[in-house]
């Protein structure tokens, strides 16, 4: 049983240094491999918000409206974000992101769909099927 869980462990193990290495090939790709886990995660919240203002993105991550600031002007320095002044309100800004921004923001989800293409292609149809199914299991 012990043998069969540190196989599983090596296994996974692997599994989780190829996603890594798609996330690292995403990052290096936008000229970004020094990018944080939280600036992600603020170019994360941006992006499923979509029309998000420096006090909407305080009050979702439960920041100060400093800490905030301090974030989006580093993302606006490394060309992933920009501030956009509201049509109807002149007081309002909001937050946007630009290409390179909208690709990190999705990184995550693409090395996920990397790591799934390398598998499938190292595996035969019936393999992916049973593959499938026995993930199905996996709660």
């Amino acid at each position: 049983m012990m043998e069969r869980e540190e196989h599983l462990f090596e296994v996974l193990d692997h599994l989780v240094r190829i996603r890594n290495e798609c996330s690292c090939s995403i990052f290096s790709e936008c000229g970004l491999s020094d990018m944080t886990v939280k600036q992600v995660a603020y170019l994360k919240v941006i992006d499923e918000e979509g029309e998000v203002t420096f006090s909407r993105l305080a009050e979702i991550t439960k920041n100060s409206k400093p800490t905030i600031t301090e974030m989006v002007n580093k993302c606006v320095r490394m060309e992933c974000a920009y501030r956009e002044q509201s049509p109807d309100d002149g007081r309002i800004i909001y937050i946007r992101l630009t290409d390179k921004g909208k690709m990190i923001a999705t990184a995550e989800e693409a090395a996920l769909r990397r790591m799934i293409e390398r598998l499938m292609d190292s595996l035969d149809e019936h393999e992916q099927e049973l593959l499938v199914e026995i993930l199905k299991k996996v709660r």
